[in-house]
């Protein structure tokens, strides 16, 4: 039989695990808590609901709970996992529309704000965020996709094997995503929505975090494509540089054709 497991890393969520935990349950057969240093009572929640806990005993980053829930999932054999917040931003009961693709072949599904039309809720300056990181990550090796940094994600036995994730930070989302398309995983995205209005989200400040994520993307970048890490700021640089002659070319006929007007 297949196991199928729901994955969360969690920081000090004592607030909100307990209804993630429970959403969760009616569609998976563990309920895996990775908890990431917590010095609330996130842990003695998790166990009293009986979801499987993995404790690192000091905050060690998101990318380390994440790289904990894979190898997790492998020790205990499972054929699908379902990567969710900790922190109430997602509804657990949109579970099963991220499992169904899987069903049908696919390796990993990401759970996006923004396909079909969708994100209307979402702030503006958080869509011009995460674009960028989008088009950061897909220059950086990743898979073309609307939402790089969505954390609600399922993957299927192959990525499950495959994934293993080397960074602590929260830019583990492109991360995953610059690994899927070098191990060629088959994937796919599908509507989600995400709650924006929770007084004790645990998200880092969106111009904290972007920033954050988008040097480690182009750390990666510069390892593994150096000619579009060094070339696109040149090419950036020479646009400007062409811009300005022009510029000044213009602003110079103008200045001429007054001045002969003038005489």
């Amino acid at each position: 039989m297949t196991i199928t497991i729901a994955a969360m890393p969690a920081y000090n969520e004592a607030h909100s695990i307990a209804d993630v935990i429970k959403g969760c349950k009616k569609y998976v057969d563990w309920v895996v808590v990775v908890d990431d240093g917590s010095t609330d009572n996130t842990v003695d929640i998790a166990e009293s609901l009986g979801a499987y806990v993995v404790r690192h005993e000091i905050n060690r980053g998101y990318g380390a709970a994440l790289r904990n829930c894979f190898e997790t999932a492998r020790n205990l054999g499972a054929g699908a996992m379902v990567i969710i917040d900790s922190d109430g931003q997602h509804d657990p009961s949109e579970i099963p529309q991220l499992l169904e693709p899987l069903k049908q072949g696919f390796d990993l599904v990401i759970g996006s704000r923004f396909v079909n039309g969708n994100g209307k809720n979402v702030p503006i300056y958080r869509k011009f965020g995460m674009k960028v990181l989008d088009i950061a990550t897909y220059i950086a090796g990743g898979l073309n996709v609307t939402d790089s940094q969505s954390g609600f994600r399922a993957y299927g036995r192959k990525a499950i094997d495959n994934i293993n994730l080397n960074g602590t930070d929260m830019s583990a989302g492109s991360e995953i995503l610059i690994q899927a398309r070098d191990h060629k995983l088959k994937f796919t995205e599908v509507e989600i929505h995400c709650r924006y209005d929770l007084e004790d989200c645990s998200s880092e400040h969106p111009f904290i975090h972007g920033p954050r994520v988008l040097f480690q993307i182009l750390k990666d970048m510069e390892y593994r494509r150096p000619l579009y890490y060094f070339a696109v700021p040149g090419l950036i640089g020479a646009f400007m540089i062409f811009t300005g002659i022009i510029l000044h070319a213009i602003s110079r006929m103008i200045f001429l054709n007054e001045q002969i007007r003038k005489q």
